[in-house]
């Protein structure tokens, strides 16, 4: 692998883990495009999802050292039995509120991992990944404005959030626009979702590397590829932030439908060329 095949790839998988374009479908594109076998890529792909673990940090580092804190304030409650008193802590129940989501995703992805991975190898998988990313975020754009946040979020919007994110496990399907549009299928304010949507990816990336680190060093890692590894990270990690900054904005302002055009061109390419060229 070269640097500039691992600043491509890093660069994609930064832009398109937080924007709604699947960073799963387009590195599993440019793999097959660059001509990278799988024991190439996965150490590299595990690396990638540390890159943009960081931007999520750099984002959110006050959400983040706040839910630690409250994390240890909630154990030393429930030891006294105080209780949680979610109500009463907004910060404690977004931390119970993102703990309820992973649930589902975990789930999901341990049930049908080897589904999912099957896919990775079909274009046509992928193409009807690609098109369907891009008819949530058409439906979301279209979703009515709320103004419930963390005081008003029940344990069903936390649910259906993490099962659209195991979804959105499947190669094509962005994990972004899918955990969006659970929280505004919920009513959440537009501003909350996509924050909690990014929050709730912590653990998920987290997971999805403990899961995958195994493998990567069970395969081997060549020496030779320390320097395009560590390249691609740092775009992965600079882009990562661009993305979530931007995608905020988006949000904010309406703008999601621009991207179910570019998901559903690509998508419709993606499956024709599975099915007539490939």
């Amino acid at each position: 692998m070269s640097y500039i095949e691992a600043i491509i790839l890093g660069l994609v998988q930064g832009l398109g883990e937080f924007l709604p374009i699947s960073s799963s479908g387009h590195l599993a594109l440019l793999q097959n495009f660059f001509g990278i076998e799988g024991e190439q890529i996965l150490f590299f792909a595990v690396m990638l999802h540390l890159g943009t673990l960081v931007s999520v940090f750099f984002v959110y580092w006050k959400d983040i050292c706040e839910l630690v804190v409250e994390l240890f304030a909630t154990i030393k409650d429930l030891c006294t039995g105080k209780g949680l008193h979610l109500q009463e802590k907004p910060v404690r129940k977004l931390g119970v509120m993102i703990i309820v989501a992973t649930i589902p995703t975990a789930i999901i992805g341990l049930v049908f991992n080897d589904l999912f991975e099957s896919f990775y190898g079909s274009f046509v998988a992928i193409g009807i990944g690609f098109l369907f990313t891009g008819v949530i975020m058409f439906l979301a754009e279209r979703m009515g404005s709320s103004k419930k946040e963390i005081k008003e979020m029940g344990f069903g919007t936390a649910i259906l959030v993490g099962i659209m994110q195991g979804i959105a496990i499947c190669p094509g399907v962005s994990r972004s626009g899918s955990t969006l549009v659970g929280g505004l299928a919920s009513g959440l304010k537009r501003e909350f979702a996509v924050r909690f949507a990014f929050l709730i990816s912590i653990p998920s990336i987290l997971g999805s590397v403990v899961l995958e680190v195994p493998d990567a060093v069970a395969q081997g890692i060549d020496p030779a590829l320390f320097g395009p590894i560590a390249a691609g990270m740092v775009v992965a990690a600079i882009s990562g932030y661009a993305a979530i900054k931007g995608m905020i904005k988006l949000v904010s302002n309406g703008k999601l439908s621009y991207f179910s055009y570019y998901v559903w061109a690509l998508g419709a390419f993606t499956v024709i060329y599975g099915l007539f060229i490939a």
